[in-house]
């Protein structure tokens, strides 16, 4: 690869507001600055000042201010200086910096693919108009200023002439359970407009039932739903969906795809966040990743096709500009081609059960496990899944109990939604519910380590994000002695880098530690990379299910995506699950013979 010599590169100073705490820490990082001690003002802080504030332009990079900061609050990275010109907003002085913008191309889809804090949702913040950019001028007033002058000569300067006379820029939000709060009282089909020209599109998202209800009243999966619908029965240019898919399982995923992809028209820009890859893969014309330090700055690629997008972002290497973000490629091999010499062994049976309960029944059809093996159950919402796992864990008790005897297990269980109720710091949470695993040298280099949570051992539980609350609760859930890991959706609110990590590491653990999993995942990439067996859940949602026996993974799967009409290859580089698209070449053929599930 093309060396980078140091002339060639830019300094950044990053520093963390929420962890910069300059009354509490006597100011260790002016004091210790070497440009400082010479009488220069490198860093400064005022009385007024709620953060350190470093000039890039006296940093030597010397890194004693990183060292010597009690909170880790302050980053020193080196960036490619042919970046500065592709500079597009920074939000302080030694805040987030953003380089390029997404191209849009008006009738497709153009999907962005990168970790979380690398500035996708910044972007769509531009690209909405939302948010005026200032090209790393953080004083600089923008008024009067016209972005397509500043983008002339590429696709961007016919997107911002276009869209500045646009009424209505649609943006389907990130975290839809904000809007329960913010239209609360209000009735769904308020939001719906023109619900009898959109009567189809309605029904399509099953939104038919909910008409009446009002916005607070819907669950997760529903508040997506009802989001996706709104924003797609307005008629505008612009389109923008900001994860689409989280809450939902497969087959409601692959519909709101099917739906986002109906609005692509020879006039119509659509765009799409999106963190399950084969989700993003199905629907998305254009890719354009997005890679850097997370919090820190984040660089946009220019379009890829698809398939060539996602690999480069699993692979970690932009080869049209020959960086490397990612010093390991990632790559998909699921259990199947796992070497053959571990050894499993039957543990427990379960016997068959019903349980029913409200207008739900679930009938469970008796099964195995062993012993280092990862069981995943797969199924639309309101199939069970979370029943099935709840009497595993003798949480609730099956109807005929008194007959039915379930072997005593010690149980680990992640639910699928996690409220903390703790009012203490994550690392106290660690000290009292799994501190003996914290000394263990195998789970810390395993488990604990490459989920980086160090940075939230002094934040209060209640005020960490979605991400790193999933992140803790894996950990405790891991951390917790068990015969069996019932493990609920591990997928939710992180992104594509984070669930193929989390992954990785539950998988290693179960081999590792010869334990069992139980594990609730909507994300089929996840899920293919982490069964050995799977467990279908069939029927009518919320009415009458049946949950199968555990299957093997391939026969598995190929039940699953029979029911769902569609059918998966594999990706020859990386060995990713990827969709066929519907009555193409690959699709047609498979189906004829009955192979869905492909692998080759």
């Amino acid at each position: 690869m093309k060396r980078i010599e140091k002339d060639s590169l830019t300094r950044i100073a990053i520093i963390n507001e929420d962890k910069c705490k300059p009354l509490k820490c006597g100011l260790q990082c002016k004091k210790s600055c070497p440009v400082v001690l010479n009488g220069k003002l490198c860093i400064e802080v005022t009385k007024k000042s709620k953060t350190s504030v470093i000039y890039e332009n006296l940093c030597i990079g010397c890194g004693i201010c990183v060292n010597k900061c009690p909170f880790g609050a302050i980053e020193i990275l080196n960036i490619p200086t042919s970046l500065n010109k592709d500079t597009v907003h920074r939000y302080s002085t030694n805040g987030f910096k953003l380089h390029r913008l997404p191209m849009p191309k008006k009738g497709t889809i153009l999907g962005l693919l990168g970790s979380n804090g690398t500035g996708k949702s910044t972007a769509l913040k531009i690209l909405s108009l939302k948010l005026k950019p200032n090209f790393g001028e953080v004083d600089m007033s923008l008024e009067d200023f016209k972005l397509s002058s500043h983008f002339k000569g590429t696709e961007l300067q016919n997107y911002f002439d276009q869209v500045t006379k646009v009424k209505k820029i649609i943006l389907k939000p990130q975290y839809v359970d904000a809007l329960a709060k913010q239209f609360e009282g209000r009735k769904v089909s308020s939001f719906l407009s023109n619900v009898q020209t959109n009567k189809h599109l309605i029904n399509t998202l099953n939104m038919d039932k909910l008409m009446d209800r009002t916005v607070d009243q819907l669950s997760g999966g529903e508040l997506q739903r009802f989001a996706i619908c709104a924003a797609s029965t307005v008629d505008t240019m612009v389109y923008m969906f900001d994860e689409p898919s989280s809450y939902l399982d497969i087959k409601q995923r692959l519909i709101v795809a099917d739906v986002i992809k109906s609005l692509s028209g020879e006039n119509k820009y659509v765009i799409c966040v999106e963190h399950d890859l084969c989700i993003l893969d199905y629907l998305s014309d254009f890719i354009c990743v997005l890679y850097g330090t997370p919090g820190s700055y984040g660089v946009i690629t220019l379009p890829y096709s698809v398939g060539e997008g996602i690999n480069v972002f699993l692979n970690g290497f932009i080869p049209t500009e020959n960086m490397r973000f990612r010093p390991v490629p990632f790559t998909f091999k699921i259990s199947e081609t796992f070497e053959d010499d571990i050894k499993r062994t039957a543990v427990h049976n379960y016997p068959a059960m019903i349980k029913t309960y409200n207008n739900f029944k679930l009938t469970i059809e008796a099964g195995s496990y062993n012993s280092s093996e990862i069981i995943v159950l797969l199924g639309e919402n309101g199939t069970g899944k979370t029943t099935f796992i709840k009497l595993l864990a003798g949480l609730i008790k099956p109807d005929d109990e008194d007959n039915i005897y379930l072997p005593k297990l010690s149980i680990s269980y992640k639910p699928q939604t996690i409220n903390p109720k703790f009012d203490g710091t994550v690392q106290e949470i660690f000290y009292k519910l799994i501190k003996d695993s914290l000394f263990n040298p195998l789970f810390k280099t395993n488990v604990v380590e490459p989920l980086n949570i160090e940075y939230l051992l002094d934040k209060k539980i209640k005020e960490i994000s979605g991400g790193e609350l999933q992140r803790v609760a894996l950990i405790l859930a891991l951390g917790k002695p068990a015969d069996i890991y019932l493990i609920d959706e591990p997928s939710a609110y992180l992104d594509a880098e984070q669930r193929i990590l989390i992954s990785k590491i539950i998988k290693k653990f179960v081999m590792c530690f010869k334990k069992t999993a139980f594990i609730v995942e909507h994300d089929f990439t996840m899920a293919t990379y982490l069964a050995d067996k799977v467990i279908l859940f069939n029927g009518t949602p919320s009415v009458e299910c049946v949950s199968s026996s555990p299957k093997p993974l391939l026969t598995g799967m190929n039940d699953f995506l029979k029911i769902l009409g569609i059918t998966f290859r594999q990706d020859r580089s990386n060995y990713r699950p990827r969709i066929n698209k519907l009555n193409s070449v690959n699709d047609r053929e498979q189906k004829e013979s009955g192979n869905y599930f492909f692998l080759g």
